[in-house]
This record gives structure tokens, C-alpha cells and sequence, in this order.
């Protein structure tokens, strides 16, 4: 058998060296007008390229992103159907009638949706349309990671050892497992980004992870065959860059390292990788393009690596064959732009640059802004964006976004917001500047992660760039110490309602502009002491501010008096304060709505909770958590299956239900043992963040 699949692979490496040979004069094809088969922020990526160079593009969207930023960035827009990827953007033949009606010589497909689907590439190549990805043979054999490995034994880069085989049985899997022994990663042999993908720790684990990856994998990429590889416990994730014409042409534009991840996800990447020699990072370079030519490449794609943290020896992961999210910091180390080669390549045109000119300079990095929770699981999140204001970008800093302020993170796509993309001389400069522009990358009205990202970027570890993909469960403690929060924030807070409160006052006001003479002769509160109770982490303060002798005063839970006085300045919603309290300056910024007041300094985001009187609260459960009799959904999501029903009988951890949520799969457990009273409906349904899916029957109180 092994004889046997290396003579295949031998003979199609054969093939493929053929195929490049034929290539070697390629029909030109002028394209001056690009369909972009994706939403959000790569459309708007590709958009701005495309203005640049004079090429004409046409949108496509979903019902839900009538009013996205990417259809008003492009130069048409066409509906292509409801909400539901599976119904829009993931329909090629919508797609196509759409590219081929308005006259696009080609598509860009971007990352993600149909970026690697064979079928949607042959269509295109069926119907005269240019695909701006590989051919379908590249990504077909790239895509199947059991194939892809194969490939790449043959030519000669490195794997990781592990099972690829046709014969999905239970009893076969379970065997191999044993065979390469525990922790094993289960991975789909399709599709990325995390999904169809488990470590089983121990044996007891294996089928539970096998089949929730399986689960996992059919939904997202209609397949359910998965691979087993040996878990390497702390590796580093390096990526190469890779470019290749229809003239037999390719080149790796060196490295990233995207060792650092959240459910597999990627969460912040870098380039180039620390701490590599130049001759390591030239044979990481070498066999990817080794990689890409055994292929047939073409075009933009990633080869994937897994380091070794200890002895820096490197295994072939997979490749990605589409531009990848991170390709921004590649663009700022090399002074290249991916999107405008595609282009290029996609018409017939040699590479631009040939290996030896492509030059390295400087350091870069790039975030992930997403909704979602990093203290409750990473979970995402979705909702407004009450409130968006981000950096300046520059020449050294890029804001890649496809959403505006007001704009919502929707419950059907990936729940990313921008990317925030920085360059310096050297690594320590590039991640000083990341930490202050996440600083300056202000967003209410859901949950985000930049100040998980800032304190991550702060960490010792990852300044010193001691990282592997374990690293967030490493440094676990030190990442999530314990919410505490300062007087002087709590103060800033307080400062930020009451000068909220003046300056609206004044504003109204056609006596006098004068604040001093509004508070006095309003006498809010009847004595000229304003009151806020505010409430953070659970934990409510009582906050005082008085005029007296035309200055002000603050206490906080009854403390001494403190004297301050500030400065002011209006950013749209958002207002800059430099607050000087006991002669000691700091300066924040602030958002206010009616129930919350948000506060932005160099630490991050610390929200406050404005408390209402008691007559004023609402009443009624408003189901905040999961206790005891109920089960609630931790996130927007779409339930996807009730796995019980009413009046039956389940133990504590036994699974309930299972809501997807941006394209991941998330099992809901029972909390006790118990019978349950009710069900939220039918799979199907929408849910809302803590809406109750499942309750129990009250337990029998005991003597």
C-alpha cells in the first residue's frame, strides 16, 4: 500500500511538472472589472485596490448586509439572497449569473465562503469567468488534508506522522488513535479556521471529540472524514507566504508566526517570525514554494508549519489556498499589495517580482478586533455598534474593517470586526505601537476583546516572543487576573457623567453658557451635590460631586473630598477629558448612554453600569446566567438541535441542546440533575443572548 501511494504521488508530481511546462506562455486576458464573491472587510480590502488600478467591481450581499460598508464602497451591488450563507454566499451559481450579467471578466473570491471550493472554481472556468485563486486540481488536493500530506512527502517537506486514511469506521479510527497515542489532534480533511477540529486528551475522550468535530466539519464543509495527527503540546504556528504565475513562476515572501490562538483560531500573527535564523527562515521559504510547484500553484496562497518550539525542526501543516486574513503584515514587511498580484497573475502577467528582489523590512503586526466575551470562553458576541471610533490610519498603521458605527455584528457570519495592522523599525517598536492604537480603538454596545488583546500584547511572555499555541492556556492566570478596577477610574467615570450632565445642560440653556452658573441654580438634588450609583464587576459605587467655590469635588463610597478640575473635547459620541484630581493629570475618553458609561485610557475599556432607582428597575427574571433550572444560551445563535424533551429525565453535564453560532457548534450541558419542565420551541429558531432553552422542574426541598 505504501509502495503503491508513492508511486501515484511520484507520478502526479510528474503530471504536475508537465502542466507547469505548458504554461509557459499563457493567453493574456485584460480584466478591468472584478466581481467580489465575499462581505465585510475583504471586500472592502479588494475594493480599494481595485479603485486604485482603475478596475471596476461589483458586490454581492445578503438580505442582512443590504446597508454593509461593502456594498457602498463598490461600484455596483446586487442582492443574492436571505441571510443564511447557504442560501447567498455560498450559492456559485447565483454568483456567477450575477459576475456574468454585469460584465466581470473575473472573480475575486476573498477568504473564506467559496474561496477553496472546487466546484464554485470549475464553475467559473465553465462559464469563462476568471477564478482569482489556484485551479481546481491545487485546491482539490490541498483541501484534502490526507491527500495534501501525501503530496507533500513525496516532495520532500517534512510531515507530521499520524493517519489519513479512506476507512472512517469508528473501530478504525479508534484504533489508529491508539496506534499514534494521546493527546491526538482530530481535524476535518476539509475546510480551516478551527472548525471539524478536537484534541482528544485521553483515550475516554477520543469518541466524544470525534464526533463533535464530525458534527462540526458536515456543517460547515458537507464532510464528515477526518484525519488524526500526535499532538505536539507546545509548537509554534509559522506561516509562508507563497506566489506563483501561469509561467512557472513562484516565490515565498517570507513568514508569520500565528502561534498565538483562541479555539484554534488565530487572534494575533506577526511577521516575520522572532527568534528564526536566516537560514531557517530560507528553508521554511524554499519548501513552500517546493510545496506550491508540486501543485501546480497559482496565485496567492499560505503553507502552513508547525515549529517545533525546542529544536525549531518544522512539519507541514496544510495549505490554505486563497489569500489569508493576516496577508496585511506580509504587505508591510515586503512593500508589496497582494490583492493588486492577484490581479496581475490573474490576467496572465508574470509575477512582479522575482525571489531575489523581494526585500524584507521592519516588524508587524496584526489583531483580530472581535465581538465576543475572552472571560466567558471566548465567546462570540454579536449586536450595534453604539458607539466606533478607531486609530488614524497612516503609513504604518492600517485599519482593515468592513463595518461602520451603527452598523451590527450579525448572528449568520464570522464575528470579527477589523484588524488592526501596525509596522515599526524593529519587533519591540511595531508591538509598542500596537498596544497604544489598541488603546485608541473605541467600540460600545457589545463585547469585544481589546483589552484581552492589549493585555496579551503587555504579557512578558509574548513581549519576549516566548510563544507556541498553547500560550493562552499557559498563561491563563496571568492573562485573566481578577477584575479590579482603580478610584481614580471609578472617579473618571463619575467626572465623565457629571460634565456629560453640564455641558447638555448648557447646550439647552438661553440664559448662560456658563456651567459654575447652571449647577448652582439648577441645585440638582436640592443641595448642589450630584449622586451617581455606579456598578462595575458586580460591585457598586456611590459616587458624590459637589460645587463649592466655583471648583468641584468628588467622593467615592464616602471617602474625603478630592478637588478636581478638567478639560474638555468633543469626538463625535465620544468626548476627551484630561481630569486633574488633587493637581495628579490623566486623561481618557468617554461614551455615555443612558445605561452605561464607557471609559478609554492607555489600560483599555472599563465599563460601568449606571443603577437605577428601585422604582425604576424593571421587574422580572431577566435570565442572566445559567442556574440550576434553566439552561440559557451564552450568545446569539441559532439552535441547532434539542437533544431532549419535556419530562425528560437528564443527569448533570449530559448534553441538551447545541447552538451554532458564527459557524461554530456550541453544547449546551445540563447544570443538575433533573426533569425538564420545558424547551424554547424547535431547532431552527434564533436565539437571544441569555434566552432560556431548557428548565428544569423545580427541586423537592429536603428535610
Amino acid at each position: 500500500m505504501l509502495l503503491n501511494l508513492r508511486y501515484v504521488t511520484n507520478q502526479y508530481l510528474l503530471n504536475q511538472r508537465r502542466l507547469l511546462s505548458s504554461h509557459a506562455k499563457p493567453a493574456f486576458r485584460h480584466i478591468n472589472k472584478i466581481l467580489i464573491a465575499n462581505r465585510g472587510e475583504i471586500a472592502c480590502r479588494v475594493v480599494r485596490t481595485a479603485k486604485r488600478l482603475g478596475v471596476r467591481t461589483v458586490a454581492v450581499y445578503s438580505e442582512a448586509d443590504a446597508n454593509s460598508l461593502h456594498t457602498k464602497v463598490a461600484d455596483e451591488a446586487y442582492c443574492i439572497g436571505p441571510a443564511a450563507s447557504q442560501k447567498s454566499y455560498l450559492c456559485g451559481d447565483k454568483i456567477l449569473e450575477v459576475a456574468k450579467r454585469t460584465g466581470c471578466q473575473a472573480v475575486h473570491p476573498g477568504y473564506g465562503f467559496l474561496s477553496e471550493s472546487v466546484e464554485f472554481s470549475e464553475l467559473c472556468q465553465k462559464e469563462g469567468v476568471v477564478f482569482m485563486g489556484p485551479p481546481a486540481s491545487a485546491i482539490r488536493d490541498m483541501g484534502i488534508k490526507s491527500t495534501s500530506k501525501a503530496i507533500m512527502a513525496a516532495a520532500g517537506v517534512p510531515i507530521v506522522p499520524g493517519y489519513h486514511g479512506d476507512d472512517q469506521s469508528d473501530e478504525r479510527l479508534m484504533a489508529e488513535a491508539d496506534k499514534i497515542g494521546f493527546p491526538l489532534m482530530i481535524k476535518a480533511v476539509r475546510g480551516g479556521g478551527g472548525k471539524g477540529m478536537r484534541i482528544a486528551e485521553t483515550r475516554e475522550d477520543f469518541m466524544s471529540a470525534l464526533n463533535s468535530a464530525r458534527t462540526e466539519s458536515e456543517k460547515a464543509f458537507n464532510d464528515k472524514n477526518m484525519l488524526l495527527e500526535k499532538y505536539v503540546r507546545s509548537p509554534r504556528h509559522v506561516e509562508v507566504q507563497v506566489f506563483a504565475d501561469m509561467h512557472g513562476n513562484a516565490v515565498y515572501l517570507f513568514e508569520r508566526d500565528c502561534s498565538v490562538q483562541r479555539r484554534h483560531q488565530k487572534i494575533i500573527e506577526e511577521a516575520p517570525a522572532p527568534g528564526l535564523s536566516e537560514q531557517l527562515r530560507r528553508e521554511l521559504g524554499e519548501a513552500a514554494v517546493r510545496a506550491a510547484k508540486a501543485v501546480g500553484y497559482v496565485g496567492a496562497g499560505t503553507v502552513e508549519f508547525i515549529l517545533d518550539k525546542e529544536d525549531l525542526s518544522f512539519h507541514f501543516m496544510e495549505m490554505n489556498t486563497r489569500l489569508q486574513v493576516e496577508h496585511p503584515i506580509t504587505e508591510m514587511i515586503t512593500g508589496t499589495d497582494l490583492v493588486e498580484w492577484q490581479i496581475k497573475v490573474a490576467s496572465g502577467e508574470p509575477l512582479p517580482l522575482t525571489q531575489e528582489q523581494i526585500l524584507r523590512r521592519g516588524h508587524a503586526f496584526e489583531a483580530r478586533i472581535y465581538a465576543e466575551n475572552p472571560r466567558g470562553g471566548f465567546l462570540p458576541g454579536a449586536g450595534p455598534l453604539e458607539h466606533l471610533s478607531t486609530p488614524t490610519p497612516n503609513a504604518q498603521v492600517r485599519v482593515e474593517t468592513g463595518v461602520r458605527q451603527g452598523d451590527e455584528v450579525s448572528i449568520h457570519y464570522d464575528p470579527m470586526i477589523a484588524k488592526l495592522v501596525v509596522w515599526g523599525e524593529t519587533r519591540t517598536q511595531a508591538l509598542d505601537s500596537l498596544i497604544d492604537k489598541l488603546g485608541d480603538y473605541h467600540i460600545t454596545g457589545l463585547d469585544t476583546n481589546i483589552n484581552f488583546l492589549i493585555d496579551l500584547a503587555k504579557h512578558p511572555s509574548f513581549q519576549a516572543a516566548d510563544v507556541h499555541t498553547g500560550f493562552i492556556d499557559e498563561h491563563f492566570d496571568t492573562l485573566f487576573p481578577p477584575e479590579n478596577i482603580t478610584e481614580t477610574t471609578v472617579t473618571q467615570a463619575a467626572a465623565a457623567l457629571f460634565i456629560n450632565e453640564m455641558y447638555a445642560t448648557a447646550k439647552h440653556s438661553e440664559s448662560t453658557k456658563n456651567p459654575f452658573y447652571i449647577e448652582r441654580n439648577l441645585r440638582l438634588n436640592h443641595d448642589a451635590i450630584r449622586k451617581f450609583n455606579l456598578k462595575f464587576n458586580e460591585k457598586t459605587y456611590n459616587c458624590k460631586i459637589k460645587i463649592a467655590n466655583d471648583s468641584y469635588e468628588v467622593s467615592i463610597n464616602d471617602s474625603p473630598y478630592k478637588k478636581f478640575s478638567f478639560d474638555r473635547e468633543i469626538h463625535n459620541e465620544r468626548f476627551s477629558v484630561r481630569l486633574a484630581i488633587d493637581g495628579n493629570m490623566s486623561k481618557f475618553s468617554a461614551v455615555i448612554t443612558p445605561d452605561n458609561v464607557t471609559i478609554f485610557d492607555h489600560a483599555g475599556q472599563s465599563k460601568f453600569e449606571l443603577v437605577k432607582p428601585k422604582f425604576l428597575e424593571a421587574n422580572g427574571d431577566l435570565g442572566s446566567g445559567s442556574g440550576a433550572s434553566k439552561v440559557v444560551a451564552p450568545m446569539p445563535g441559532l439552535l441547532d438541535k434539542l437533544l431532549v424533551k419535556v419530562g425528560d429525565q437528564v443527569k448533570k453535564g449530559e448534553p441538551v441542546a447545541v447552538i451554532i453560532a458564527m459557524k461554530m457548534e456550541h453544547v449546551l450541558k445540563a447544570p443538575r440533575d433533573g426533569v425538564v419542565k420545558s424547551v424554547a420551541g424547535e431547532a431552527g429558531m434564533n436565539m437571544t443572548k441569555n434566552q432560556a432553552v431548557v428548565t428544569f422542574e423545580e427541586e423537592e426541598s429536603k428535610e
